[in-house]
């Protein structure tokens, strides 16, 4: 059976906010039977997003509200 888990891939000043924030990667694991399959990366979130997607302006694309924008 797969396995899903989010991990931290890197932690970064976000000038936006202005403290750090987590940006992080959703990642599956092949079943056991599968060993020689590498884990797949399937979505991307920032640990601040809901808190940056309750204001007025737009952010970045680790939010989803401005894709054209990625700050990191």
């Amino acid at each position: 059976m797969t396995k899903q888990q989010w991990e931290v891939s890197m932690i970064r000043y976000c000038e936006h906010v202005g403290h750090s924030i987590a940006l992080e990667v959703k990642v599956v694991y092949p079943p056991e039977y599968m060993p020689d399959h590498p884990p797949r990366v399937v979505a991307r979130r920032c640990s601040n997003a809901m808190e940056c997607n309750k204001m007025d302006k737009v952010t970045c694309a680790w939010c989803g509200t401005n894709p054209d924008y990625r700050p990191f």
